[in-house]
């Protein structure tokens, strides 16, 4: 595999980053995930702000360009034989004299590419409460950032993540996110999912399916809620920008509609047309 290492394409073995940068020292650093569909990324922009949020927040300057970075997937997936990948696009803060500088001005961005996973699309999965509880964020919303300790204390507890999600509850016992997604639910024809306030990403694929919803006229409730509010729930899917929608069977002896669930098939039907429309755009 090749990578875009700082506006250059070299091999993966010839990467190499100091040991003095402070996204090894202090772990600033943060990153976006997408996917392509016949090489192109669906949402790009909204993943590239996102991104640049974070580094603005921090003081890090971003050098390139989303035409820059839209080019360097162009350019490592004609490396790798043109075939659909998922990209990482990681900002690591880079080195600097001081332990605490004003401003990072010398990041290392680098773009990495790795295999699809094989999962077929729509596929359903079974869902979990985690006894690992979702961490407060540092600042008001939750950054992409390389702080990722609490996802992989509750990615032990599950066995299969190709099978299974895990869906964190606050220390507060508030419904959160799942490990590897955003969390939705369905009872009495409106849509539920956590509010910001639980210290949850602001998912580009969730935001995409709020957005969505409203458009079709599908009522929608972003709150504070606890277990009981999913149990009950007729629907249940979560969202990310790899696996799209994916539909929920269970939780626990708790079991939902699934793949069959109209609200989830009408959503999911329009994300696909999403990616139709974009690929057609070129």
């Amino acid at each position: 595999m090749y990578c875009w290492v700082n506006g250059k394409v070299i091999d993966e073995r010839d990467v190499h980053i100091s040991p003095f940068d402070h996204g090894f020292l202090y772990g600033l650093g943060f990153f976006e995930v997408f996917r392509t569909y016949q090489g192109r990324v669906i949402l790009l922009e909204e993943h590239f702000n996102r991104l640049c949020s974070s580094l603005n927040h921090y003081r890090i300057s971003m050098p390139y360009t989303i035409k820059s970075i839209e080019n360097a997937v162009f350019e490592l997936l004609k490396r790798g034989s043109n075939k659909d990948s998922v990209f990482r696009l990681n900002v690591s803060a880079g080195t600097a004299m001081d332990s605490f500088p004003l401003q990072y001005k010398n990041p290392n961005v680098i773009l990495f590419q790795e295999a699809l996973p094989l999962r077929k699309r729509g596929t359903e999965k079974k869902a979990i409460w985690l006894k690992t509880r979702r961490n407060t964020p540092e600042q008001h919303t939750r950054f992409k950032s390389h702080h990722f300790g609490n996802n992989i204390l509750a990615r032990f507890e599950i066995d299969n993540l190709d099978t299974t999600e895990g869906f964190f509850l606050t220390s507060k016992g508030l419904v959160a996110e799942g490990v590897k997604s955003n969390i939705f639910w369905v009872r009495d024809g409106i849509l539920y999912t956590p509010s910001l306030v639980a210290g949850i990403v602001p998912g580009i694929t969730r935001q995409w399916v709020i957005h969505a919803a409203q458009q079709f006229g599908i009522p929608v409730v972003e709150d504070i809620f606890i277990k009981s509010d999913v149990e009950n729930a007729y629907e249940c899917f979560v969202t990310n920008s790899i696996e799209e929608l994916v539909p929920i069977s269970k939780i626990g002896r708790t079991k939902f509609l699934g793949e069959s669930g109209p609200v989830y098939q009408r959503l999911h039907h329009a994300y696909i047309e999403e990616i139709i429309q974009t690929m057609k755009r070129g």
